[in-house]
C-alpha cells in the first residue's frame, strides 16, 4: 500500500470515529492487530453492545461502494480476528457483539458516512 492510500485510508478512519462518537459510542480502541488480521474501530455503544467496525473508503462507487466489498474473506479475517481480541479481554466477552461497517464516501468536497449496522452475522 502507497503513502498516498494509506495516508486516505486513516483520514476515513479518523472521519468515521468522529461520527460514531458523535452519535454517542465510546471508541476503545482502533487498529486492533493480531496475527489473524486487524479491526479498525472497536467501540462501544450503552447499555451492553460492543461494534466492530470495519471502515471502507471509496473515491467511486463502481462495484457497489465500501461496503460491497467486505467479501467474505474479510469478514472471515474480521471474525477470527474479533475472536482474538475477545478472548485478550474477556470483559468484552460479556457484552453483545455487532458488526458494523461504515462507508465513508467523498462528496462534493465533504465527506458521507453510511453506517451500516449488523452488516454481517459471526455465523
Amino acid at each position: 500500500m502507497t503513502v498516498d492510500r494509506r495516508a486516505i485510508g486513516q483520514e476515513g478512519e479518523a472521519l468515521a470515529v468522529d461520527y460514531l462518537q458523535s452519535q454517542g459510542l465510546q471508541v476503545i480502541a482502533r487498529n486492533y492487530r493480531c496475527r489473524m488480521g486487524e479491526i479498525d474501530i472497536i467501540a462501544t455503544q450503552k447499555p451492553d453492545i460492543l461494534i466492530i467496525a470495519e471502515v471502507r473508503l471509496r473515491s467511486r462507487r463502481d462495484y457497489g461502494g465500501g461496503a460491497a466489498s467486505v467479501d467474505w474473506k474479510k469478514r472471515g479475517r474480521i471474525l477470527r480476528t474479533s475472536r482474538h481480541l475477545l478472548m485478550q479481554q474477556p470483559q468484552l466477552a460479556k457484552l453483545r457483539v455487532r458488526f458494523d461497517v461504515l462507508d465513508v464516501q467523498p462528496t462534493d468536497g465533504r465527506h458521507h458516512i453510511e453506517w451500516i449496522r449488523g452488516a454481517f452475522d459471526a455465523l
